[in-house]
């Protein structure tokens, strides 16, 4: 499924909609775009089959797919319309396939859901179903690849944890994941974008880094 947001900042999803994923609160797969709510939003971030978005408030709202827990409204109930995470005001939110990390209004990070790899990143291996706070570190930018997430802190030093089957965790190991955040590199970095098995980074040369 696919979300975006229009220019006077109203949010549209379609696709695939078995799960609520879409957020009009139908069920039925959408083949356009739809209107979702009457809000105003900020930011979006579609998952698996679940999907997160930071309101004009700043709100959080999720919906869609929630047998992890990866909604964070303390159930694992699906909801086919979006559904307030708790009073906290938000900067931005990711969703990876079955966990979603966000970064509130003071820069301290939090994630929830699918945890069986260490994805969220408290140094443990359980399931959260709402946000727990990851460290005490602040953060400028978190993004949350299937099974792992990486971010980059306020003194711009890069960090992942989750799932290292193939070393995207990027610590020049294979197989050993990390439930706890983990530097990567010696350097500064200004953007991260894991992927399904992968990661890529951008320093602050502006160069491009892959693993």
């Amino acid at each position: 499924h696919t979300c975006g947001i229009q220019s006077d900042d109203t949010l549209w999803c379609w696709g695939a909609d078995d799960v609520g994923q879409v957020g009009d609160g139908s069920g039925a797969d959408r083949t356009t775009p739809v209107h979702v709510g009457t809000a105003t939003w900020k930011t979006v971030s579609a998952g698996d089959s679940h999907t997160c978005g930071i309101q004009s408030n700043n709100a959080l709202w999720c919906w869609g797919s929630n047998f992890h827990g990866q909604l964070g409204d303390t159930t694992t109930a699906t909801r086919t319309s979006p559904v307030p995470i708790g009073t906290a005001t938000w900067k931005t939110v990711i969703t990876g396939f079955d966990h979603t990390c966000g970064i509130r209004s003071d820069d301290t990070l939090w994630c929830w859901g699918n945890n069986t790899d260490g994805e969220i990143g408290d140094g443990t291996t359980t399931t959260r179903t709402t946000p727990v706070r990851v460290g005490t570190a602040t953060w400028k930018t978190i993004g949350g690849g299937r099974f792992h997430t990486c971010g980059i802190r306020s003194n711009d030093t890069l960090w992942c944890w989750g799932y290292n089957a193939f070393g995207q965790i990027g610590d020049g190991t294979t197989g050993t994941n990390r439930t706890s955040p983990l530097q990567v590199g010696i350097g500064t970095w200004t953007a991260v974008a894991p992927g399904g098995q992968h990661t890529c980074a951008v320093d602050t040369d502006m160069t491009r880094w892959c693993w």
